[in-house]
């Protein structure tokens, strides 16, 4: 038997036979993901029958590297519930799929099957969790890595094995349309949440990655999409080294050390030098710095793109692949990568390497010995029930309470017994599952009025009207919920946002939406959709103003996926929610919160602007040394990055460290400062209470940033209870990028601050030294 075929010879010496017998056409097969999945099968009433140019696609590389999308549903692809494939069904298409490749090509090596999980699994019957933006307002990590085990589960008993993760991108700019897909704005809580999201897919040892429940993760987008300029979609990042390093590298680097199998390069561009073809990125950083040895992937279309830079796609295709780019992602160009051989572009020495890192990923995936899947695993696996519930529990923690004037919430049955419901996000489920969706199967869900119903108190009456759209302008709605909510006693208002695209819209080649400059329709966000205005669209503000006038006390609901400037409504009303986008169980998470059943727990994980004019307002920039305001309106956020507020009260007292001084060299031998503070929870509920630990250096050589976060405890408070929260600064905490690029401690002083958000702290100083204490 061939060397490369048995189990028990390690996975190099496997890796380094099967390259040795391969023909040049094999090795480019092995780098092409050319084919957007759906398009390799046509299901009808006799089942699923595989395309001819799926065929096709085997014939052309004697292989196939790998497959995106055989599962996915959405406008963009076409597939729903009557042409697609369901989880049912999911096993014995992607069996039938591997078979085809590894019987009909010479050296029957196993297929990839790639799918897209930016916030659960983008296909029929996948589980969808909230948006990343809900993601980090839990501040858990360690629940984030439940859910995401449970998205692996899911997909791994379907027959796929790599999940695309986005976890990477830094929320520097609002406006942007994929503002939803990032953690935060913070690099420290974003890249905690991309380990959560490694270790809760691949688990976290290395053998795991062959465990049937367990998938490869790619993130994405290495690096630096979150900074475009002017919120625009794939725009330049006017950054620097040290901003690369200090903000959008950390959760790259965080992913993996967590042993994480791929990255996929951005659309971006870094000084000039767009990431698919930037070398130091790719290959200096990745490879010779960290040590990576994962694979890297291409963006859809990304490739092509060079052809400004190249002029041909053979040079496209060489130009990404000696950068540092190992697999294509439905583009032409590295389909010509053996002409570009050929043609003295590129050596076969590099079509080498890049083939060993796709062939070592699927040896560790252990699919040459176990290619195919339980054809009934899936029916186990798939909405199992306790995963509705850890996906209900998310919900529940991504919610923010912003405002409660009065107490307003919670609502009570005998203070409102007819509560109004109104909005055009009260009762739309696409509206609070973002994008990269998947069709839903009807009844999956529960939207914000049908959660209202659900947890609603005995006797308690709910009405409904829609009021008006999310930018559509027509006004012809309000009266209608001016009368619901003069009848009432209490106004709930769900405004927002959408990402939900529709069937028969327009897609670019990558699947982003395209929608016509100066009207985003009633989907203004996602990807393709950039706003140059964060105020609520249409007349959604003027209905508020038509409520509030009624006398009516107003709670607001937001279900958004950028943090839109609130300042107009947040005036107008009693009580402020904001939702993101909280996914199928969000409805009924903010039934329970609006009642009671459930006590707020979110706290922010971006800043929220007051106006789109006075970005960037993300809170750790830079510290000139001397205020820099507007003369027009105030500089700092709306609310603070890491505020939200609960049903009960906390307080902070008795900050310390174990030390006030200490060296640099004894904090570069491994010596940890501990930080002490005191919480109490002073209310009468008892509630969560996320404890934000930050630092703000002087004196260090070079400019720093006003606050940083470093730390963070989430932790549950009864009345009167007081708990000694710890934490330990070293190295890691306190080193900096110096002048000389050098990852070190460097002398100064530092105010440690700590509280339940970024704006309200205690403080204590901590001095570090230049030589031994």
């Amino acid at each position: 038997m061939e060397k490369y075929k048995q189990a028990f010879v390690p996975v190099e010496e496997r890796v380094q036979d099967l390259l040795t017998r391969m023909t040049l056409q094999e090795k480019v097969g092995q780098l092409n993901q050319r084919m957007y999945g759906w398009n390799a099968y046509v299901r009808d009433h006799a089942g699923i029958t595989l395309s001819d140019s799926f065929k096709e696609e085997v014939a052309f590389g004697g292989g196939m590297g790998a497959l995106y999308g055989l599962f996915r549903s959405d406008p963009w692809s076409g597939m729903n519930y009557e042409n697609g494939i369901t989880a049912a069904g999911s096993a014995k298409a992607a069996n039938k799929v591997q078979r085809y490749v590894m019987e009909n090509t010479r050296l029957g090596v196993p297929v990839l099957l790639i799918e897209e999980c930016p916030h659960g699994h983008q296909a029929l019957d996948g589980t969808l969790l909230p948006v990343n933006l809900g993601v980090g307002s839990t501040w858990n990590p360690a629940l984030m890595k439940q859910a995401y085990a449970h998205i692996a589960a899911e997909i791994r008993s379907r027959g796929a094995h790599v999940g695309l993760v986005s976890a990477l991108d830094i929320l520097h700019d609002p406006r942007w349309g994929r503002s939803e897909e990032c953690f935060s704005e913070d690099p420290y809580l974003a890249a905690r949440f991309t380990e959560a999201a490694v270790r809760g897919m691949q688990g976290d040892e290395p053998h795991e990655l062959a465990s049937p429940n367990k998938v490869a993760v790619v993130l994405k987008h290495l690096c630096a999409q979150g900074a475009a300029q002017g919120g625009r979609n794939a725009g330049p990042a006017a950054i620097g080294q040290r901003e690369l390093r200090e903000i959008h590298l950390p959760g790259a680097k965080a992913g993996m050390e967590a042993g994480v199998a791929g990255f996929m390069a951005a659309y971006n561009e870094l000084d000039g030098i767009p990431c698919h073809a930037n070398k130091e990125l790719l290959t200096g950083i990745l490879r010779e710095e960290w040590k990576f040895d994962g694979i890297v992937m291409a963006d859809g279309c990304a490739i092509d793109r060079l052809l400004a830079l190249t002029g041909s796609y053979e040079s496209a295709a060489a130009l990404a692949l000696s950068a540092g780019v190992d697999i294509s992602l439905w583009d032409t160009s590295f389909t010509t990568l053996e002409e570009a051989v050929k043609q003295g572009k590129v050596s076969e020495v590099e079509i080498d390497r890049a083939v060993s890192r796709v062939l070592r990923l699927k040896f560790r995936l252990g699919l040459f010995e176990h290619p195919y899947v339980e054809e009934l695993s899936a029916t186990y696996v798939v909405g199992h029930p306790d995963f509705r519930n850890i996906n209900l529990q998310v919900a529940r923690e991504s919610v923010v309470l912003l405002k409660n004037e009065g107490d307003l919430l919670p609502l009570e049955a005998g203070q409102q017994r007819r509560i109004a419901v109104i909005g055009p996000n009260a009762d739309r489920l696409y509206n609070q599952l973002g994008d990269y969706t998947s069709v839903q199967r009807e009844g999956t869900g529960t939207t914000v009025l049908q959660g209202i119903r659900l947890i609603a108190p005995e006797g308690v009456t709910v009405v409904h009207a829609l009021g008006c759209g999310i930018r559509d302008e027509s006004p012809a709605g309000i009266q209608e919920a001016v009368e619901a909510a003069k009848g009432a006693d209490v106004a709930v208002l769900v405004l927002g946002g959408s990402s939900a695209r529709q069937f028969g819209g327009e897609f670019d080649s990558n699947g982003a939406a395209i929608v016509s400059e100066g009207n985003p329709s009633e989907m203004d966000c996602g990807e393709g959709v950039d706003l140059a205005d964060l105020s609520l669209g249409g007349i959604q503000l003027q209905l508020v103003e038509a409520i509030a006038a009624t006398g009516t006390p107003v709670v607001a609901v937001i279900i958004q996926g950028r943090p839109h400037a609130l300042t107009g409504l947040d005036d107008l009303c009693g009580a402020v929610l904001c939702a993101w986008y909280p996914g199928t169980e969000g409805g009924k998470a903010i039934g329970e919160i609006l009642f009671g059943k459930v006590n707020p727990s979110g706290k922010l994980p971006v800043s929220l602007p007051r106006s789109a004019a006075q970005l960037p307002v993300y809170y750790n920039q830079k510290d000139p040394g001397r205020p820099r305001v507007y003369v027009d309106m105030p500089s700092a956020a709306l609310y603070p990055f890491g505020y939200g507020l609960s049903y009960t009260a906390f307080n902070y007292e008795h900050i310390s460290l174990s030390q006030d001084s200490i060296s640099a060299s004894e904090l570069e031998q491994g010596t940890k400062v501990t930080v002490t503070v005191g919480v109490k929870n002073t209310g009468e509920r008892s509630g969560f209470e996320t404890v934000q630990l930050y630092i703000q250096a002087r004196e260090s050589g070079i400019t720093r940033r006003f606050a940083e976060l470093k730390g963070f405890c989430k932790l549950e408070l009864l009345p009167g209870e007081y708990q000694t929260v710890n934490f330990y600064l070293g190295t890691e905490e306190l080193a900096i990028w110096n002048r000389e690029m050098n990852f070190a401690v460097e002398p100064c002083r530092i105010a440690v601050h700590i509280g339940g958000n970024s704006r309200d702290t205690v403080a204590t100083e901590l001095t570090i030294s230049g030589g031994y204490e």
